[in-house]
């Protein structure tokens, strides 16, 4: 299991960014991180992978572990090596090398040249539209493409655990879906733990087990993936949903209130 105990983040020794945040993602479970721009998701997942030091960020009060072994004191690096991996929004691929290459410096902490085969291996299984362009730039890419790459890329390191970044962000509805899809396929196939931060929070919902809704540096609810489907204030703040179940329409912006009946 992956957890973070009330841990706090302070920026450039002054700026506090997360305010005693706790969750948890269980062994082979899919847990969503959901929120607002600025809500601190990404932050949080920084926390964990080691990188906030390269942002002048730290984690001053609480602690991050995985299977009891205390994670927020490693480099990055090290994290790594523990079985946790971070893939991050916006797709970001060695554009110049192929994917072949891209995929092989995903295993820079491996050493078994077999072990190394065998994972490209299952990753063209999993993408197999990687496999047909594994000679090609990884720049010349769709932006779908890149970002099953960047995802089979993170999985070369052979982790337990999968930290994904805003997925969705910039793909059409269809890839989206796909890789959605795919992300559920490896959490039953693989057995792999995620901790997925999305904005798009039906569909992160849809695959999830549990969830967590995160607000100005704070967790302010959280439940089974099924019942946070059914809570009245994520229909309606996060699924763009009123009362009756029908779809929010822009002229009912005027009488929109964050009741947050989660704070109370």
């Amino acid at each position: 299991m992956l957890a973070l105990n009330n841990i706090e983040v302070v920026y450039d020794g002054v700026i506090l960014v997360l305010r005693g945040v706790s969750l948890s993602a269980g062994e082979g479970h899919i847990t969503a991180l959901l929120g607002a721009n600025g809500a601190g998701k990404t932050t949080t997942l920084k926390a964990v992978s080691g990188l906030l030091r390269t942002e002048r960020g730290e984690v001053t009060k609480g602690n991050v572990e995985l299977d009891g072994e205390r994670l927020d004191r490693l480099l990055p690096h090290d994290v790594v090596q523990r079985g946790v991996v971070q893939v991050f929004e916006g797709r970001r691929v060695f554009e110049n090398l192929t994917v072949d290459e891209n995929l092989i410096a995903g295993a820079h902490s491996r050493r078994d040249r077999a072990a190394i085969r065998d994972g490209i291996d299952r990753v063209y299984a999993s993408f197999p539209m990687l496999k047909e362009r594994r000679h090609s730039s990884a720049g010349f890419l769709s932006g779908g493409e890149q970002q099953m790459l960047v995802i089979g890329r993170a999985l070369m390191s052979n982790p337990k655990v999968i930290l994904l970044d805003e997925p969705s962000l910039g793909l059409a509805p269809m890839l989206v879906e796909e890789i959605f899809s795919v992300i559920k396929r490896l959490k039953d196939e693989q057995k792999l733990t995620v901790l997925l931060v999305e904005q798009n929070a039906a569909l992160a919902l849809d695959i999830a087990d549990h969830g967590y809704v995160m607000e100005n540096g704070r967790i302010v609810l959280e439940g089974p993936a099924a019942s946070l489907r059914q809570n009245s204030d994520i229909k309606e703040f996060y699924l763009g949903l009123n009362e009756a179940g029908a779809r929010k329409s822009y002229r009912d912006g005027k009488h929109y209130r964050r009741r947050k009946r989660w704070l109370s």
